[in-house]
């Protein structure tokens, strides 16, 4: 199943409460995320909260132009969650895993 974003509503700062199409909610904080030329305009909250759910991407859309992919958003909203820690790694979100061979 491909992940998508079907509802967004801001909720403070950089936060936004997001429903997924596997029925998950969770909240994502990008206050970490609004770097570089496209992002950092982002960074004046009025612009920030200017944001929409593009149907067809299946993402957040900003008036600049700017996105994420959806599994971004998914990785902030759950990045503590120990049973996806492995596919946010497949995703390349998290470092590689390291094994030590003894």
């Amino acid at each position: 199943m491909f992940l998508h974003i079907i509802s967004a509503q801001y909720v403070d700062r950089y936060k936004i409460k997001i429903k997924f199409n596997n029925n998950s909610e969770g909240i994502a904080d990008l206050s970490t995320s609004l770097q570089g030329k496209v992002f950092e305009p982002l960074q004046d909250l009025a612009m920030f909260q200017k944001f929409t759910v593009d149907a067809e991407l299946g993402t957040i859309v900003w008036e600049n132009g700017a996105d994420f992919a959806p599994e971004y958003f998914y990785f902030l909203a759950f990045r503590d969650v120990p049973e996806l820690q492995d596919q946010f790694h497949k995703w390349g979100y998290l470092p590689s895993k390291v094994t030590v061979e003894v």
